[in-house]
């Protein structure tokens, strides 16, 4: 039998900035919440061609496992939790728009 699909983004990295991104309604952003969670595999199928057809836009293209945490998607895999907080060296970009945010 096969495995019940689960909800999941689509997430690339931005080809001329490097910076982690995900699709979606109407485009890419660089925050999580924004995206568009997908819970029909058919549906994620069309919306991974699309998204991997802007070769000239993002890189890397796939699908990542989310839960949702009331509205907000929240990743289910700590690789994932990295990419969407940033790397963890020093705050800097990300982690530093979380840390004015609680200001």
């Amino acid at each position: 039998m096969p495995k019940p699909f689960t909800p999941k983004v689509i997430t690339a990295n931005a080809l001329l900035e490097g910076d982690v991104i995900y699709q979606t309604l109407t485009g890419w952003s660089r925050s999580l919440q924004d995206a568009e969670v997908l819970t029909d595999e058919a549906h994620a199928d069309l919306r991974m061609i699309e998204a991997e057809a802007q070769a000239d836009a993002v890189v890397g293209v796939y699908l990542a496992d989310v839960i949702m945490d009331g509205d907000v998607p929240t990743p289910t895999h700590f690789r994932e939790d990295f990419r969407a907080t940033g790397p963890s060296n020093y705050a800097h970009g990300k982690q530093e728009l979380r840390k004015q945010e609680h200001i």
